[in-house]
């Protein structure tokens, strides 16, 4: 059996290739709500998949809470579709640009976080101040935060397979200083359809 990395979300950024107008969103699209007192950009939700955009008038759009590329990907054409039948036409399939990839994963047991601490580069720890060890690694650059649940979050990703390797190098060094036991098959897997 081996460690299971979930993406927990994605976060990407998009650009429509034009200007659009706000308050004609606002009122011809369901589920679109703009308030410009309180913020520059029109936040528009999706149910299916659940996801967030912010949409600014200059045409540039972030996403958040995608679970995979191709739901974002699934939550762009749907926007676009939503766009033109409210008559803003968007010539091009606009290009996806992922911006940071939240993940998640169990090591399978508890760690002191106090020896790892000492075992490993590049570590802030302060339980006074926050429960879990900062771990930032150099390549992939990215960001795991490790708790002594054993229970690890990598943030700051590019992609899923820079998540997998930055949470796999980890649990490696652990097994290396002897702070873990390998799975029976000493795979760790994703559950992810695309590495992208």
């Amino acid at each position: 059996m081996g460690i299971d990395v979930n993406i927990q979300n994605i976060v990407i950024t998009t650009d429509l290739g034009r200007k659009v107008d706000l308050n004609l969103i606002d009122r011809e699209i369901k589920n679109a709500e703009y308030k410009p007192e309180q913020f520059p950009g029109l936040v528009y939700r999706l149910d299916d998949p659940k996801l967030t955009f912010l949409i600014f008038d200059t045409g540039k759009v972030i996403c958040t809470g995608a679970k995979s590329i191709e739901e974002a990907e699934k939550g762009i054409e749907i926007l676009v579709k939503s766009l033109s039948d409210a008559g803003i036409t968007i010539n091009s399939k606009p290009e996806i640009n992922v911006q940071n990839l939240v993940a998640s994963a169990s090591l399978g047991m508890e760690l002191n976080l106090e020896t790892l601490a000492l075992l490993l580069d590049n570590t802030e720890y302060e339980p006074e101040q926050f429960p879990g060890m900062v771990y930032r690694v150099r390549e992939p650059k990215c960001v795991i935060l490790i708790f002594t649940s054993g229970n690890v979050v990598c943030t700051g990703a590019k992609s899923s397979s820079e998540a997998v390797t930055a949470i796999n190098d980890l649990y490696n060094k652990l097994k290396e200083y002897g702070c873990l036991q390998a799975p029976s098959n000493g795979l760790i897997r994703t559950n992810l359809s695309s590495p992208r």
